[in-house]
């Protein structure tokens, strides 16, 4: 295909006002040409609102043109990207409308496959349509077609609607409506399809063709802005009011006027969406907070001004309690000053962690943040958040904002991260690097913001490989990073700073060696790590970590007939009867939420009389309804969280909280002593971060020196003595790392750890490949075959991620459908970003007198009908997670109303219906039956 050589003749027409773009929910049709000149003139304003300085430089650089010319340029792309639906298809779609058509000859339709042409849908005709337009105004078209910017750019803006099509191929360009008849084969459709698109380009006044491909990143931003623009302008309060009246003439005059119109309105349209730039100024880390830094916290406010000229990645490695949250949070405002950022995300492990953080980001950024600062919460059940309710500032259903709370259009559907800053789960970011519908509009959403991921030591090898990949991105982008661990190992730390720099354009390997505690941070302009800052402690301490080889006897049949060793039972008795006589708050970790239930039982029946007081025996897991879970957590906060200062003396009552991991992250909870079933090195470490983790003069004698967090650890055994996970555990922990654990908390002298002197050692030697040299030769062999289950099931992970994500950026240059592209057994589950959470949920209903109860003790009726917003949120508050194969089972006793099914939150739900049972619930789940008490949901 030659450059040069034209693609048919075209003599310029007006476009056809009869050629409808928008009908649903308005009072007639919206002409095509409106609805492309709007979102023309939104992606204007989008321009001038949201990508910074140094984004739009980077577009207009790599375009070859000036600010303004670039402007114009994405401008015309998004008044394009709705071309496709001047097709016979689309057109037919609206019966009253095509018979308007039926009597022109130009839409005379003879070949029969095109009155029978199956589905094509608009944005696929977009792809097919435009190819030609930008030919005839001057964008390159050669071979090979995918490294053409011609299709490029149409390929691009057929995607508005989330998936990228197939490059076309040659015979396809030159014959459209011969490979598609949908697209109409009557002279009419191909010419007005370049009607439009060339009245958009004169009215935008877009002259300049592209001249080469752009870069991948770049390519996601432009999609971007053409989605956003789209959607703004396809609000029905935004078009009901510029409808044209009858006999609306097309002219260039007529247009012109069309478009100024909205030129003038968009700005007003962009601001009262919420979508803006967030500004970030020069404050000192005593002017950010209430409070002197510490010894981390003053080193990266004194030194990482110096390092720091413009976007990169800040690596902190710290001890849990050391502030790391608003040592990301100061140094986020450092470098999105020096780099131009507009906005941040706050990226956290887990929902609760998440709702945790949102109230601190919120008073952070209303005293720290200027400019737009609409603030959202991320994760699948963020809306049900007290602290995010809707309606503050709203007056109608549209998006009036609070000062910074994100208004109903950025709180609905994919926008979230849209907004300039937010807050929620890590996943919301990673998803971005999944093939999924919209996962570039993620990326796009942080290709201007400083991300900040929390616990990036947290992830298994899955999610490790998308952050990875989510880190080539954001290093393409020159997205500012801030990473935040408390034991991330020096293999991990490279592996995530090499992604950043690939991205960034800098393909040789570093060696990163991360002090402990201390940063460093990695410059995306010239690749160059600064040397690690080794910076003292504000908590160095010295955690003292007893082990203890018990029986695992937590089911009561595990008990009779057990050997000498002494039982788990009898020892939590006996580290936790002080408790009675002599006060603390103590933590007991368990590893899943049937032993955390049964723990709590035997507690309850051994220590009646702290079961019995107000406080003194808690239960905190998974399978509590989610309203009764967030009583307890709230519970848990005000009872073990940080003192009030002039309560900081007042000693505690003696209080046990039993647990599962999900008290390891993020959530601010101080014990007297810490109990924990055996772990890998990382979470122990974690927990142990929870013990006397604030000052108080009240800590009881009996748990140790104040200074001297203590953990007792329970190991539990085999048969042959030997420390073995037990059956029940199952996959939770890997075997490996478990008996790696055990033999260095042996090792470790008076089993005393220096926190924080010990701790990269440590977390360094548990993965070290000679862990297991000085062995006798049998306990070698046994280790050795562990670790190649475990390095085995981490590759597998680590290929599946591989062959999942999107590519890279410089891999979808020449084809954007790779983005959105699915490889061969993909299937939807495995797109779920974390691998293996099999999770479904259910709601409880509860057998009162004649009718059913979404509550045991009062009568809660659950809406059977087609549940409007406040039910569904009533139903949401009471829904339980469950795991997937119990879900799994479910029978049509376990169906939800027929009215739920178009409801996408309920229609997967299960129903339990409980029945009382004495002093708790029954109920079956498909071949399970389940009870409901005091201990949650469980099969026990």
């Amino acid at each position: 295909m030659n450059e040069s050589q034209p693609i048919g003749g075209f003599e310029p027409v007006d476009p056809d006002s009869r050629l409808w773009g928008k009908r649903a929910g308005l009072p007639g049709p919206y002409p095509v040409i409106c609805h492309l000149l709007d979102t023309a003139a939104v992606a204007g304003a989008l321009w001038d609102a949201v990508p910074s300085e140094r984004v739009r430089a980077r577009v207009a650089g790599a375009v070859g043109v000036s600010e303004s010319e670039a402007r114009a340029m994405v401008m015309l792309w998004a008044g394009l990207h709705d071309v496709g639906k001047i097709s016979l298809h689309f057109q037919q779609q609206v019966a009253g409308e095509f018979a308007k058509l039926v009597g022109d000859p130009a839409y005379a339709e003879d070949n029969p496959a095109a009155r029978r042409s199956g589905n094509l849908r608009h944005e696929t005709a977009t792809h097919w349509g435009l190819v030609e337009f930008f030919k005839q105004c001057g964008y390159p078209l050669h071979k090979p077609v995918r490294k053409s910017p011609a299709h490029q750019i149409a390929q691009l803006l057929g995607g508005h609607h989330g998936c990228f099509a197939p490059t076309l191929q040659v015979k396809e360009i030159n014959n459209p409506s011969g490979y598609q008849p949908a697209l109409g084969t009557a002279e009419g459709w191909r010419e007005q399809r370049l009607a439009h698109a060339h009245a958009v380009r004169r009215t935008v006044g877009a002259e300049k063709p592209l001249g080469s491909v752009l870069p991948g990143e770049l390519a996601v931003v432009v999609a971007g802005l053409v989605v956003v623009a789209d959607w703004l302008v396809s609000q029905v309060d935004v078009i009901e009011p510029r409808m044209p009246g009858e006999g609306w003439k097309t002219g260039d005059s007529e247009l012109a006027e069309h478009f100024d119109v909205a030129a003038k309105a968009a700005p007003t349209w962009v601001r009262e969406a919420g979508l803006g730039r967030a500004a970030f100024p020069g404050k000192a880390f005593s002017q950010q907070f209430p409070f002197p830094p510490n010894m981390l916290q003053a080193d990266v406010a004194e030194h990482l001004p110096a390092v720091v000229e413009g976007p990169g990645l800040l690596l902190v490695a710290a001890p849990t309690g050391d502030g790391k949250t608003e040592t990301a949070l100061h140094a986020a405002s450092v470098i999105a000053r020096a780099s131009g950022a507009s906005g941040l995300y706050f990226a956290l492990p887990t929902m609760a962690t998440a709702d945790a953080m949102f109230t601190r980001v919120r008073r952070f950024a209303k005293k720290n943040v200027e400019g737009d600062r609409a603030l959202t919460l991320l994760h699948s059940m963020a809306w049900l958040s007290p602290d995010y309710a809707p309606g503050q500032g709203a007056t109608d259903g549209s998006a009036v904002l609070a000062d910074t709370e994100a208004g109903q259009w950025l709180r609905t559907g994919r926008r979230g991260l849209l907004a300039p800053l937010a807050n929620g789960t890590v996943d919301q970011a990673l998803t971005g690097v999944l093939p999924v519908r919209y996962g570039f509009l993620r990326l796009f959403g942080l290709s201007d913001k400083v991300l900040v991921v929390d616990e990036a030591h947290a992830y298994g090898p899955w999610m490790h490989s998308l952050l990875v990949r989510l880190l080539e991105w954001l290093g393409a982008f020159g997205a500012p990073v801030v990473l935040l661990s408390a034991t991330l190992t020096g293999r991990a730390a490279s592996s995530l700073v090499d992604a950043y720099r690939r991205g960034a354009g800098f393909q040789e390997p570093s060696a990163v060696e991360p002090c402990y505690p201390g940063w460093l941070f990695v410059d995306a302009g010239s690749g160059e790590v600064s040397t690690p800052r080794q910076v003292g402690s504000s908590r160095t301490r010295t955690l003292c970590i007893e082990t203890r080889r018990v029986h695992w006897d937590v089911r009561d049949e595990e008990v009779a007939g057990k050997p000498r060793r002494q039982g788990r039972r009898d020892a939590l008795r006996e580290i936790l009867e002080p408790v009675t006589t002599e006060g603390g708050c103590v933590l007991v970790c368990c590893t899943t939420v049937d032993e955390a239930q049964r723990t709590y039982r035997y507690l309850a029946s051994v220590l009646p009389d702290l079961a019995a007081r107000e406080g003194g025996l808690r239960l905190l897991h998974s399978r509590y309804p989610a309203h009764e879970r967030r009583r307890i957590t709230t519970e848990c906060e005000a009872a073990y969280g940080t003192p009030a200062s002039d309560t900081a003396a007042a000693p505690r009552q003696g209080s046990i909280l039993v647990a599962t991991q999900i008290v390891e992250q993020s959530l601010d909870l101080d014990f007297d002593l810490i109990v924990s079933d055996l772990a890998p090195l990382a979470q122990l470490l974690q927990r142990a971060g929870r013990a006397k983790r604030h000052e108080r003069a009240d800590r009881p004698a009996w748990t140790g020196p104040v200074a001297e967090p203590r953990m007792v650890v329970l190991e539990p055994t085999d048969g042959k003595g030997r420390v073995a996970a037990p059956r029940s555990w199952g996959t939770v922990y890997d075997a490996s790392l478990l008996r790696r654990t055990s033999l260095l908390l042996a090792r470790q002298s008076g089993g005393v750890v220096e926190v924080p002197g010990d701790v990269q050692r440590l977390v360094d030697e548990v993965y070290a490949d000679d862990f297991g040299a000085d062995l006798e030769k049998a306990a070698s062999a046994e280790l050795q075959r562990m670790d190649v289950e475990r390095i085995a099931s981490e590759a597998a992970e680590e290929q599946l991620a591989e062959i999942t994500v999107i590519p890279s950026p410089d891999d979808v240059v020449d084809d954007l459908s790779k983005l959105s592209e699915r490889g061969f057994a993909v299937s939807e589950d495995l797109l779920t970003t974390r691998l293996g959470a099999d999770s479904g949920r259910v709601v409880c209903l509860f057998e009162r007198g004649t009718g059913w109860s979404l509550d045991p003790d009062h009568d809660v009726p659950l809406p059977t009908g087609a549940a409007n917003r406040d039910e569904i949120a009533l139903i949401m508050r009471h829904t339980v997670p469950l795991p997937g194969r119990w879900t799994a089972g479910r029978t049509e006793e376990n169906a939800v109303p027929k009215a739920w099914g178009d409801r996408p939150l309920l229609a997967d739900l299960a129903l339990l219906r409980m029945r009382p049972d004495g002093d708790r619930w029954t109920a079956r789940l498909g071949e399970r039956r389940l009870m409901y008490s005091n201990v949650g949901i469980s099969e026990n």
